[in-house]
């Protein structure tokens, strides 16, 4: 503002100071040397002049003219601006204090500083001036220079009071208004400011600054249509700067009239300060085009807008997700409501963004914070609102599609008007089969009880009760299922649902468990033949209606129902092909039993029966008296299935055969195999006892002795003995009195560590102690069982530790157990139980080659359920993040977002967006985030990493207002996750950094 000011001044004090020194030439002086100095200071020569009169002043023997040198040099050393000039003239006026230029001297001094821009130095010598003396015209510029060296100090208190003394001055009067006019326009007094500039009758003054300043003093006042008119006539002489700040004001003057459409040009020519603009100035370009409903400008220049916390940035922040919302891109809405809702500059705006972002995070989800909280924290805030019905609605609502079911009960428990009793009905059903999905069945049977208690909808009652029967089953109370399947049955509602098509299905397994085999058959039999339920539940409805006729030994209905089984393709196909061949044999068909085993081997090749078939199979051929095919079966079994149960009767029934056909060498030669490959088996003790009889026949007793006394397996002096301890424990066992049998089968290893029984011993005291939850001790015995290698408990005795160290999630004394179930485990289920616990094992050690090789076995399986299928492709995603190969990974967490339920579907999720990020798509990336807000919001932690994608996606997008909020709202609502805050206010540390080159209100250091 002062650049064209200053020089007229210049000027003018140039003037001044030419006269005073052609004043100073008039006078004579006899010392030539003095005068000689004189002519060189007048010259300007100022170093010259001062060496001069410093030697005068030395030399001369009259004071007045030692007294003018030290004047003059001193002078000199101010204009070179030598070191302690002032102490030069500091020193004059202490040592000449009678001096006629004492008072001239502070004024020279003074007027020095102030032409040359040194306005404090001015003031300090100023300060020493004798006013009293001084002329009219002297006085008026010794006013006037003041108060301009005071403006120019920013003391504009001491300007005005300066200033204002020479107001009227003919000579000074302009400028002095001018300043003091500038002065009130900088302290807002915008009316003063007016009237000081309306005095100013200088044209040149008028003409240079100040129809930019009534321009803008105009706007200030309220007065729009005057300041545009003076700034567009001002634009065609300002400069480039000054035509910025016209087209500013005359913009926002459009502006403040409503003239939107005249407005948006002259408010785009606004160049910004520096070359940036503010909040400010985004917000008025943005609702300009917000007012034309061109939403997609004004949402270009609103989400410019970033870190802003005044009534401005809250009014753009409501009118951009009003924009946003007309453009149906509701997750953008849902955060700039949510901004606009937390400040407090406008009540009404507060308000209203609150409740659109309640409603919002209702219909799309929230990933910030619960949903039912948003909802507590509107009712709290506005208790008796005239939407509080509606809000209470939804926060019920919300409960229930966050599938938050268990924080839905607690609400209504405590706050019964909040819904109805059907509504709890529901929220109670719902949690029951959540938790049933879960396992936890013992709960779930709780929540169907509650669900009961409230039974406003006949048709959830009738749900409730079949669901409630099947947790009871689940948990073995039969009694208890049959009771709720046959309430269920008797509900005239029951019909409308699904469930009733499953209901003969169920009742015939109640009654199966309850050995009530007659009425099982008939329920079966009418599941079989009912057309609604799944093919799946027809065939295995075939195969129990066979079971219940094999049991009651209608062998020839077995027969049939088993046929009609082993068609379909159901999972235990298999076994019902195996119990048609056995069933032909009760009914005395052996060599149509012969012809379905074989049959069998060659349908089912891997299927887990197949040793029980040999074994049928090779003794059905000895009964027939084909003892050729029959020990070559029974070969063929010991070379197939070595580790089975069977592998060790088959060879003892070789042993069997040969003693029978009185060929004692080879009856011995397989006796002793079964001892020496399977010892501590019930099938090695029978061996040494039959052995015992092929030596007697042979006359062997003593070879017999010497063989058997090696065996530490068996204490054959001691085998009364130990039988008769033995099945004295097995008999409480049998009878189910728990405490007796644990404390019988103590005593019998106590006394009988090695005995017969001790592997089947330490078997069933294991189960006793894991049915009792004491794990640590039932651990011990299966690692016994399991060690032994051999016999028919070895597979369920892996299983039991397996599973005992997965529990604990000790996965490095798991694995050994695990990779040796995987090898010998002949049931399917326990086989996939080893893999897909070996893969997260061997992930949890870092082994990802062998995760991926376990999990792939795991896929290849047949008949495993989708938490198992997500479970492995899983662990191959993460191992393939683990190893950087994103392309697979991308692959296997596609295939987990299909299948996945919980924590899992929210991980798959949440890589779907980064993979999408990654290829740059971004507003399916956002699709995939609002995905996973929406419908896990329970898994914060992956909802945070989401938001961190959401935030770049809408930074590539263009929307930094949207990248910076998201990301700000992280860091506010994740500290919980430290690397998660960190990776947050590392994007927006380089967001703002970036959005600063053009926002001059973003303040990088508030992170």
């Amino acid at each position: 503002m002062n650049r064209k000011v200053i020089p007229l001044l210049t000027l003018f004090f140039s003037v001044i100071f030419l006269c005073r020194s052609q004043e100073t030439q008039v006078y004579s002086h006899p010392n030539k040397t003095y005068q000689d100095a004189l002519a060189l200071y007048n010259n300007q020569q100022y170093q010259a002049a001062q060496v001069l009169f410093e030697k005068v002043k030395a030399s001369t023997d009259d004071g007045e003219t030692e007294a003018n040198s030290a004047y003059y040099a001193a002078n000199a050393a101010i204009r070179l601006n030598q070191r302690r000039a002032d102490k030069l003239m500091e020193d004059f006026v202490e040592r000449y204090p009678t001096s006629t230029k004492r008072n001239s001297a502070f004024m020279d001094v003074a007027e020095y500083y102030f032409e040359t821009g040194k306005y404090p130095y001015a003031l300090k010598w100023y300060k020493k001036v004798d006013q009293t003396a001084m002329s009219k015209k002297d006085k008026e510029r010794f006013d006037f220079n003041n108060g301009y060296a005071y403006y120019a100090s920013n003391n504009p208190k001491e300007a005005e009071r300066y200033l204002s003394r020479v107001a009227n001055s003919p000579k000074y009067g302009s400028q002095a208004k001018y300043y003091m006019g500038y002065i009130a326009y900088e302290q807002d007094d915008y009316d003063e400011a007016s009237a000081r500039f309306d005095q100013i009758t200088d044209p040149e003054l008028r003409n240079e600054k100040l129809s930019y300043y009534q321009a803008d003093l105009n706007f200030k006042l309220g007065n729009f249509e005057e300041a545009i008119a003076m700034a567009e006539k001002q634009l065609p002489k300002s400069d480039r700067r000054e035509i910025s700040e016209l087209h500013k004001i005359i913009g926002e003057s459009y502006f403040n009239l409503a003239q939107y459409d005249k407005a948006i040009p002259h408010l785009k020519q606004y160049k910004g300060k520096r070359g940036r603009w503010s909040n400010t100035d985004f917000y008025l370009l943005g609702y300009s085009h917000y007012k034309r409903g061109d939403y997609e400008s004004a949402i270009g220049q609103f989400n410019k807008i970033i870190g802003g916390s005044n009534a401005v940035a809250q009014n753009a922040y409501y009118h951009l997700a009003e924009c946003y919302m007309k453009l149906d891109k509701k997750p953008e809405a849902l955060n700039a409501f949510r901004n606009a809702s937390q400040m407090n500059f406008n009540a009404e705006i507060e308000k209203d963004a609150l409740l659109n972002y309640a409603r919002l995070s209702y219909e799309i989800g929230n990933a910030y914070e619960p949903v039912p909280q948003v909802m507590m924290a509107y009712l709290e805030k506005y208790p008796r609102d005239e939407h509080q019905e509606e809000i209470q609605e939804l926060l019920v609502d919300s409960y229930i599609t966050s599938k938050n079911f268990e924080g839905a009960i607690q609400l209504l428990e405590e706050n019964e008007s909040y819904a109805s009793k059907e509504t709890y009905q529901k929220v109670a059903f719902y949690r029951g089969v959540e938790l049933f999905i879960d396992g936890d069945h013992e709960q779930a049977l709780e929540r169907f009880s509650k669900s009961l208690k409230k039974a406003a909808n006949p048709t959830f009652e009738a749900r409730a009760q079949y669901w409630k029967a099947e947790s009871a089953y689940r948990l073995n109370r039969f009694d208890e299922a049959l009771d709720g399947f046959e309430k269920f049955k008797r509900n005239s509602a029951a019909r409308n649902t699904e469930d009733y098509n499953n209901l003969d299905y169920n009742l015939g397994y109640c009654h199966f468990k309850l050995k009530n085999y007659k009425n099982a058959i008939a329920y079966f039999k009418n599941a079989a033949e009912t057309a609604a339920i799944d093919q799946e539940r027809i065939a295995d409805s075939y195969v129990r209606l066979g079971d219940s006729h094999f049991v009651t030994s209608n062998y020839g209905q077995a027969i049939s129902a088993y046929g009609k089984a082993a068609k379909m393709n159901g999972p235990e196909r298999d076994y019902a092909a195996f119990q048609k061949a056995l069933s032909q044999g009760f009914l005395g068909k052996n060599s149509v039993k012969i012809d379905e085993f074989n049959s069998f081997l060659e349908r089912y090749p891997k299927s887990s029966l197949r040793d029980d078939a040999l074994f049928e199979l090779a003794n059905t051929y000895i009964k027939g008296d084909n003892e050729t095919m029959g020990l070559q079966t029974y070969d063929r079994l010991i070379s197939q299935f070595s580790r089975s149960k069977f592998a060790p009767r088959a060879m003892l029934r070789q042993g069997l055969v040969h003693y029978n056909a009185n060929r004692g060498e080879e009856a011995l030669q397989k006796l002793k195999q079964v001892v020496r490959q399977y010892p501590e088996t019930q099938e090695a003790k029978q061996a040494v006892a039959t052995a015992k009889l092929v030596y007697v026949d042979l006359g062997r007793v003593s070879e017999y002795a010497a063989w058997a006394k090696n065996l530490d397996f068996v204490e054959v002096t001691d085998a009364e003995l130990d039988n008769a301890s033995f099945e004295s424990a097995d008999r409480k066992y049998l009878e189910g009195n728990t405490e007796a049998a644990i404390r019988g089968y103590e005593e019998y290893l106590k006394q009988f560590p090695n005995g017969i029984q001790s592997l089947k011993a330490n078997f069933n005291l294991a189960q006793l102690y894991f049915s009792k939850n004491q794990k640590d001790k039932a651990l011990e015995k299966f690692i016994r069982v399991a060690d032994s290698d051999s016999g028919e408990y070895t597979e369920q005795a892996l299983t039991r530790v397996s599973e005992i160290f997965v529990g604990r999630k000790d996965y490095q004394s798991a694995l050994p157990y695990l990779e040796q179930l995987d090898r010998t485990a002949e049931i399917d289920q326990n086989r996939t139980f080893a893999q897909s616990n070996l893969m997260k094992g061997y992930y949890g050690q870092k082994d990802y080659e062998k995760t991926i090789a376990y999990a792939e076995k795991v896929l290849s399986a047949s008949n495993i359920d989708n938490r198992i299928k997500s479970d492995a492709q899983i662990m191959i995603a993460r191992s393939a993040i683990e190893t950087g190969n994103e392309q697979l990974a991308e692959a296997a967490f596609s295939e987990v977002k299909k299948i996945a339920a919980g924590e899992t579907a929210a991980e798959a999720w949440y890589y779907d967006a980064y993979f999408k990020n990654k290829n740059q798509d971004f507003e399916a990336s956002n699709i995939s985030v609002q995905k996973l807000a929406k419908d896990y919001s329970g898994y914060k932690e992956w909802g945070g990493k989401g938001l961190i994608i959401m935030a770049k996606n809408y930074y590539e997008l263009g929307d930094a207002f949207q990248a910076t909020y998201i990301l700000e709202s992280v860091i506010e609502n994740f500290v919980e996750f430290d690397d998660i805050i960190a990776e947050a206010r590392g994007e927006l540390s380089i967001i703002k950094s970036r959005e600063t080159e053009r926002n001059s209100s973003i303040d990088t250091n508030n992170k």
